[in-house]
């Protein structure tokens, strides 16, 4: 297969699909102004071509930030596009979609990847779309975009998930999550006093979760927002770390990007060697796919700050490239298979 990507910082979608020809899926990456213009125009240039969109900044190896990006994939494989609607209240009224599209194009898990774009209540619609996929063990990756609008197939959404499944008809396809934190100190905490709905955590063994963070790291409150860079707080699931962010401080409590439940375990996080994570990270996919022919990644708009913050983002993109053909979004929240995560990396990689 092949991907395609192009784009104009200027919003000018002609000049973006540009050399764009028989596209078999195609991603729309577009700003909020002209989120709606390009809908339309992108199904008018290409009717009939599965296709899903969201309001956000993508990239290849230079940053798109309020203009317009085109991903495709071409020459080898085979797509459908569709929406699940109601995602705050009830995402699996629309499940029978998803399933008839698995049936449609024949998914497996070697050689079949889902790629969804959503606009809100992330964990609810994951666990939704997994219950699903998990059946023929198909990965997904993912992210959120800006503005709760999402387009598929020429429509746009409130309120919804976009996704495409893709299979791959040149070969395998695996998905990969990257973690640039590792644990700092033995530092364990019991959340208590949180808001599901508004993502808010009130107390940390029994304290004022503000207070906590700021005596831990010994900063004021007003460093806290840019701290979580540096330091946010971890959940424990399985072997892994579920990373959770901070949105902002609402009083004595912290406002998070990502639910956090009463009794939930948390450990304090802290940034590690990203330069060399990176470079393993591109190490492991080289040894498990001697030939790549693409890589489509989402990675965290605070992964982005970060990068941008210690001048590195533009060699991030460079290193990447080496892989082939890689291209991506700037999300709200990542996603991995019925995983809802922040401050990550997650890419599927087409043999």
């Amino acid at each position: 297969m092949r991907q395609f990507f192009g784009m104009s910082q200027s919003g000018n979608l002609q000049e973006a699909v540009r050399g764009l020809e028989k596209p078999q899926l195609i991603m729309l990456l577009s700003n909020s102004d002209q989120f709606e213009a390009h809908v339309k125009k992108l199904e008018d240039l290409y009717p009939g071509v599965p296709s899903i969109g969201c309001i956000g900044m993508c990239y290849d190896t230079r940053v798109v930030e309020k203009g317009v990006g085109v991903i495709a994939f071409c020459d080898g494989v085979s797509a459908v596009a569709n929406v699940l609607e109601e995602v705050s209240v009830m995402p699996v009224k629309y499940i029978e979609r998803l399933e008839k599209n698995v049936r449609e194009i024949e998914s497996s898990y070697e050689d079949t990847v889902c790629i969804d774009f959503c606009s809100g209540n992330d964990a609810c619609v994951l666990t939704t779309i997994y219950s699903v996929l998990r059946r023929k063990n198909i990965s997904l990756v993912g992210g959120t975009g800006d503005a709760g609008k999402v387009s598929a197939n020429g429509k746009i959404y409130q309120d919804a998930v976009a996704y495409a499944l893709v299979k791959n008809r040149g070969g395998r396809v695996k998905t990969y999550k990257e973690n640039i934190y590792h644990q700092m100190g033995n530092y364990r905490f019991i959340a208590s006093k949180t808001d599901k709905a508004n993502y808010i955590m009130g107390k940390l063994n029994g304290m004022p979760a503000r207070q906590v963070y700021q005596d831990i790291l010994h900063i004021s409150e007003k460093e806290i927002q840019t701290q979580t860079f540096k330091n946010p707080f971890g959940k424990i699931n399985g072997d892994d770390t579920c990373i959770i962010s901070i949105k902002e401080v609402s009083g004595s409590a912290l406002t998070c990007f990502r639910q956090v439940n009463d009794s939930d375990v948390l450990i304090m996080l802290e940034l590690g060697d990203y330069k060399e994570i990176v470079r393993e990270t591109i190490r492991t996919i080289k040894s498990e796919f001697p030939r790549v022919s693409a890589v489509f990644s989402v990675n965290c708009l605070f992964r982005y700050l970060l990068f941008n913050q210690n001048h590195y983002m533009e060699e991030y993109l460079q290193e990447m490239s080496a892989l082939n053909s890689h291209a991506g979004l700037i999300g709200y929240g990542e996603h991995y298979n019925n995983r809802f995560v922040n401050q990550s990396m997650t890419c599927v990689v087409f043999e």
